[in-house]
């Protein structure tokens, strides 16, 4: 043999062998059980959710692991379709390999078969009856037939053989279900974004990752109106309208363009007691040059709209660009005095200016109410409504942000009045609460005056001044270096407490006092300088002459020296106090387009039929050799089945019996 055919014959041995390991059960099987493991994945991790929301959830290493297998878009990562791709042409080299013997194999009698096969099949039974061989065969061929089996008569040499067989369709079921599995794979193929991959390769298009005005955003960010498949959302204020839907694609998003306009004219929604959407719905106008008048209708969750192929489905809900009234209180001394009123809308931006600082006020959301625990010694499951609240970012120009949770309405706390400021620097942290006090009037004006005079040097340079000599003529001593200690002293502590609270003041205790003289002098400390804060508080009140202050001014006094113990981890030189709102809602809608739902569906109807046919409708042969013999004629009868071969034992000798009957005297052998 020479070189060049022992080549060929290797390169179609080879070929053989991948033809064969394409179409194994092997394959098919390995390829199922990872389809369902991926399948089980995608499920239980939600889907094409922010990378922000994900990094959160899994932290760094876990989230950069996961991104690099695809797990954040299981049915759109090349694995996953690169395996449907694989399947079909698995299945398919199977049904190629298969078919043309199975769809023989449905109309073919057998008629070939010997005595000998005959006789070692498992099923078989020997007779003979009193009646010429003519008739016993019209006999047999009539009792099939009217039995629903296909019959024929094949002469032999000297007998003759009658075959029968029913449920042949049974082999079409293995064909429809193989088929079922491509059909339904093609349909997976149709629905997944793998056109939009390979336009990102090519360059063609380009995917966004910032957050930019639809106008703004680059033309290869957006999608033109076609026959692709997409799922997209778009958040739509009532009252507004958006021909577009945001697809989302790993950490960005690209712009849909849709052939129709949807508006929102009314959305509505009900609550549990505690809080949690019961329902939502929504009144949509679409506008298309195809329709004589727009189409009206009402949409909710389950109960979606199908348009020209585009499902929209309610989804969720949002805040629409609610319009809100804030007023900013100044909680540093470059804050200015005096408290500032503006209107602003969720979602605005603004630059906030005090002093030399400046920050980037980020409106993020506004809820109307809050159902939050209250527990009562009555009742410690107890809910409230805490009313409305603004959430918010103030963003440096380092492009640091802490995020704050600001409630309209007071909050009772150990039977006072407090206004509710939550502070984070990460989602991922819970809130840390600022309660500031309200004073008699109702309002924050007491609180901003105490603030106030804390700041102011001078007043405090008075007090101070006071306080020292009202000590030192306690003590009958007038030596003026420890006058002017003693008010440099109190000075400081008041700096200090300012800057950074208590705990301010205990780390100076703590790092400057001798350590002999820390256990003295340290209470001390503390004791002058709430002594000095009462003393700045208690003037401002501006009460008569040998007047005290009412308890309840007393008990304000304590609240507000918590509270401005605990600004400078607050770490916002304002705050910003809810004064009225005009709630908008926005209706979160889902649209998708999946031109491969059909063929799914053919697939899934398919699949049925064939496993109908594979499990309920076996296929059944029998074969009845008639032979003359003398006077009499024997018969042979044999059968088999392709499923359920116990059940099958009955049905034999149900059929044998039969025919014993039917086809004259009979005596077996």
């Amino acid at each position: 043999m020479s070189e060049s055919n022992h080549s060929s014959l290797s390169r179609k041995t080879f070929s053989q062998r991948l033809f064969l390991f394409l179409g194994s059960m092997d394959l098919a099987i390995t390829l199922l059980l990872t389809l369902a493991v991926a399948s089980i994945i995608g499920t239980v991790l939600q889907q094409n959710q922010p990378y922000s929301d994900y990094l959160i959830k899994f932290g760094p290493f876990w989230f950069e692991l996961f991104e690099s297998a695809g797990l954040y878009d299981v049915y759109s990562a090349i694995w996953f379709l690169s395996i449907l791709v694989l399947l079909v042409i698995s299945t398919s080299v199977c049904v190629i390999r298969n078919g043309p013997s199975m769809l023989r194999d449905m109309w073919n009698l057998r008629t070939h078969v010997q005595r000998k096969s005959l006789s070692a099949m498992r099923h078989n039974e020997v007779w003979s009856v009193d009646a010429p061989t003519a008739v016993t065969v019209t006999a047999l061929e009539r009792h099939f037939s009217k039995l629903g089996f296909r019959v024929k008569q094949t002469p032999k040499t000297g007998e003759t053989l009658v075959s029968a067989m029913r449920g042949g369709m049974n082999r079409l079921g293995y064909l429809l279900t193989h088929l079922a599995i491509v059909v339904i794979c093609l349909g997976g193929l149709m629905d997944s974004n793998l056109p939009l991959k390979l336009a990102e390769w090519q360059g063609r298009i380009k995917i966004e990752t910032q957050d930019l005005p639809l106008s703004k955003i680059p033309a290869e960010s957006k999608l033109a109106v076609g026959s692709q498949a997409f799922r997209g959302s778009v958040n739509i204020p009532e009252g507004q309208s958006s021909s577009v839907a945001f697809v989302a694609m790993r950490d960005g998003y690209l712009v849909q363009n849709l052939p129709f306009k949807i508006e929102v004219t009314d959305f509505r929604i009900e609550h549990y007691a505690t809080g949690q959407p019961k329902s939502f719905e929504s009144d949509l106008v679409v506008y298309d040059d195809d329709l004589v008048e727009p189409l009206t209708t009402t949409i909710s969750v389950n109960h979606p709209l199908i348009y020209k192929g585009y499902a929209i489905y309610q989804a969720s809900f949002s805040d629409g660009g609610s319009a809100l009234s804030l007023e900013a209180w100044p909680l540093d001394s470059q804050a200015g005095n005096k408290p500032l009123s503006f209107e602003t809308k969720v979602f605005e931006r603004r630059k906030m200016h005090w002093g030399d600082n400046s920050s980037q006020l980020e409106i993020t959301s506004f809820r109307p109410f809050n159902i939050n625990p209250d527990p009562t010694e009555e009742d410690p499951a107890n809910l409230r409504n805490f009313g409305p609240s603004v959430e918010f970012k103030l963003r440096s120009n380092t492009g640091e942000a802490l995020e704050y949770q600001n409630y309209m309405l007071p909050v009772p706390r150990g039977g006072r009045d407090f206004y509710l400021s939550g502070v984070r620097s990460s989602p991922a942290d819970e809130f840390g609460y600022l309660y500031l006090p309200i004073d008699e009037q109702g309002g924050l004006a007491g609180f901003s005056h105490f603030l106030q005079r804390l700041h102011d040097k001078q007043i405090v340079d008075v007090i101070a001044r006071e306080m020292t000599l009202a000590t030192l003529n306690s003590v009958a001593n007038n030596d003026e270096k420890l006058a002017q200690s003693l008010q440099n002293t109190l000075l400081k502590l008041v700096d200090m407490f300012v800057a950074g609270g208590f705990s301010n003041v205990t780390s100076f205790i703590e790092t400057t006092l001798p350590e002999a003289e820390r256990a003295t002098l340290g209470p001390a400390y503390l004791s002058m300088l709430r002594e000095i804060l009462a003393r700045v508080y208690v003037d401002g009140l501006n009460l008569a002459e040998q007047q005290a202050p009412s308890e309840s001014q007393l008990l304000f006094l304590q609240d507000a020296v918590d509270a401005i113990g605990s600004l400078p981890r607050y770490g916002s030189p304002i705050y910003f106090m809810l004064t009225d709102y005009e709630h908008v809602e926005a209706s979160g809608l889902q649209i998708a387009r999946a031109p491969g739902k059909s063929t799914v569906y053919v697939g899934c109807a398919m699949l049925i039929l064939g496993v109908f046919l594979l499990f309920y409708l076996p296929q059944r042969r029998f074969w009845a050799l008639v032979k003359e013999n003398g006077s009499q004629t024997d018969i042979l009868l044999a059968g088999m089945s392709n499923r359920n071969p116990r059940e099958f034992d009955g049905y034999f000798e149900q059929i044998s019996n039969e025919l014993k009957q039917n086809a004259g005297n009979s005596s077996p052998r």
